[in-house]
């Protein structure tokens, strides 16, 4: 499929793998919408991105503000939805169960809203592409949330290719990727995370997110695979 000309949404897109796949679609001649919640993010990651392009400041966290978002945005081709939080690992008897229901907020019911309100508005040969995790099949000590959220994505990927046919929904699983959702740890434990990642996977580095992004475009520009979850993980889950 040429993209060039089409339209993609990219919630989560003014920073980390967002960011990456916004400039990698408009690499390709697609026209750009970004979407996050906060505007100075956006204004920054604007000035990455051609000429045209768009931004929004949208608190996805509540589902009225993704209604009201695409009867601004229009009919589009493509909606990408990569929005997340920092990460936050705990073993289960240190986590705050209040806390925990609020990561699915943006990482679930987030993109869930996205893909209801957002499918009046795809056009004819549209995609959706959604964002996962190795957390899923992978899980550390920890990662009971990451890992519950990862499932839920997974399995609401392949109810929507069902549901939503002949629109292919689709999702990216990665593995650790260098991004600013890190940065609520402290930098030793950050790099000491990335430092083991690089030692343990087969490819022996941490991926950057234009690794991930290239996954979005190819998802985009994929016609026949839909109910899918594409692995970029380095090899991690083989470990």
């Amino acid at each position: 499929m040429n993209l060039q000309g089409k339209k993609v949404i990219i919630l989560g897109g003014s920073s980390g793998i967002g960011l990456a796949t916004a400039k990698a679609a408009a690499a390709k001649g697609v026209s750009v919408i970004i979407v996050s919640s906060n505007q100075e993010r956006i204004n920054i990651a604007l000035k990455d991105l051609p000429a045209g392009s768009e931004g929004y400041a949208v608190d996805l966290n509540k589902e009225e503000n993704i209604e009201k978002l695409f009867s601004k945005t229009g009919n589009f081709d493509h909606l990408v939805y990569c929005a997340g939080e920092n990460l936050t690992l705990n073993t289960i008897n240190a986590t705050d169960i209040d806390q925990a229901r609020s990561f699915f907020n943006l990482r679930f019911w987030g993109p869930f809203a996205a893909v209801k309100y957002g499918i009046p508005f795809l056009n004819k040969g549209g995609s959706i592409s959604l964002t996962s995790g190795t957390a899923n099949a992978r899980p550390g000590a920890g990662w009971s949330v990451a890992s519950a959220i990862c499932g839920a994505m997974e399995g609401f990927v392949r109810a929507m290719a069902v549901e939503l046919a002949p629109v292919r929904v689709n999702c990216v699983v990665p593995g650790v990727v260098k991004t600013p959702l890190w940065d609520s740890m402290p930098e030793a434990n950050r790099e000491g995370l990335y430092k083991y990642v690089s030692d343990s996977v087969l490819l022996k580095r941490v991926a950057e997110a234009e690794d991930i992004a290239r996954g979005f475009i190819y998802l985009m520009e994929q016609d026949h695979a839909t109910g899918q979850s594409l692995l970029i993980d380095g090899g991690t889950v083989l470990v």
